[in-house]
């Protein structure tokens, strides 16, 4: 059954104007509640990892319909770096990875770690026509964690393709609010607690079969088994197919917490979250006398101190690379944009 924006809203119970989804996501109350079930559970000792299992299944299978994947090309973890550290690991010594300036480290750390990697960064505005025949791969956010920015993935695409290079994508600050070309880059990578709503401690890979193959599944423990519970003990290797034999164990709880939230947005749909999304942001730069722009975060130059003084106000955002940095989600209100601005004006123009 589908949800309006309306609808929706009103499974979220913060008292505040929340600009800091670019930080981390609020939960709708089902999915608090899971997370808080699964933890009474393990403090009563009535707490059965087996059916916990379900809400990773739940959690992947939702991941998967939101970004129109199929679910076995779905590995699910706990952090975005374990993933690019497998991309890494799986290029050739000698490989060039083209990269943004000043992208997220997560992205970038797992590549320049490995010193048999040549690692070229680029303005992002600059990335399309900077992929040359001697790229192996361009790693770039969807969009950018400090103030927005979103990358031209389909020039990136086209480019890539014309040079024989892998793409791959890191969505964590795009997979909930903006459609992204899932199906036509090699790798796609989200870390959970931010727009899909979920706690610290999810993360999906998915990509194309091939790619995905490609990966050495160096972390690989018990619950990349092929028979999860039958797989905890002894020899020989018997990992599972597809995506899943790359998934490390999971934080149970933080997987409880996250199926019913990535299950609401599905019911929202990404479409409608990001009209939503870009509306309430335009209304915030239009408030501010800032031009128009297609994207869901919006990076501010403020005095300093200001992130404190919003915050005693009821207003909370986050200062990133040295402004300030608000992000509008589907637990954002009109009149939440309209409390910020009457805030924030006077600071901007002075």
């Amino acid at each position: 059954m589908s949800l309006s924006i309306a609808q929706a809203q009103r499974e979220f119970g913060a008292g505040v104007a929340y600009l800091n989804t670019a930080t981390y996501g609020l939960p709708p109350r089902a999915a608090h509640e899971a997370m808080l079930a699964a933890e009474r559970g393990r403090a009563a000792g009535l707490m059965v990892p087996a059916d916990l299992d379900e809400a990773v299944t739940r959690s992947r299978e939702a991941f998967a319909r939101l970004l129109g994947v199929p679910a076995d090309r779905v590995a699910c973890g706990p952090q975005v770096s374990y993933f690019t550290g497998l991309v890494a690991a799986s290029l050739p010594a000698g490989t060039e990875v083209l990269v943004a300036d000043g992208d997220f480290t997560s992205l970038l750390f797992p590549f320049a770690a490995r010193p048999q990697l040549t690692v070229r960064s680029v303005p992002l505005e600059r990335i399309a026509a900077e992929v040359r025949a001697g790229t192996g791969l361009v790693a770039v956010s969807a969009v950018q964690s400090a103030d927005g920015r979103i990358a031209p993935m389909d020039d990136l695409i086209g480019a890539a393709r014309a040079h024989g290079a892998r793409i791959l994508l890191d969505a964590t600050q795009a997979a909930g609010w903006l459609p992204l070309p899932a199906g036509r880059v090699d790798w796609l990578v989200a870390g959970g607690y931010k727009w899909l709503l979920g706690p610290r401690g999810t993360c999906f890979l998915t990509g194309t079969a091939e790619a995905l193959d490609a990966l050495p599944a160096i972390g690989a423990g018990w619950y990349a088994g092929a028979d999860i519970w039958d797989s905890i003990y002894g020899l020989p290797l018997r990992l599972a197919a597809g995506a899943r034999r790359l998934d490390l164990s999971p934080a149970w709880q933080s997987w409880a917490g996250h199926a019913p939230a990535l299950e609401l947005l599905e019911r929202v749909g990404i479409a409608a979250v990001h009209d939503h999304d870009v509306a309430l942001a335009r209304r915030f730069r239009a408030g501010l006398g800032l031009p128009p722009g297609d994207s869901a975060i919006v990076a501010v130059t403020v005095p300093d101190g200001t992130d404190a003084l919003l915050r005693r106000a009821g207003v909370i955002a986050s200062v990133r690379a040295g402004r300030l940095r608000c992000a509008f989600h589907l637990t954002t209100t009109e009149a939440d944009v309209d409390k910020a601005v009457g805030l924030l004006a006077p600071l901007t123009a002075a």
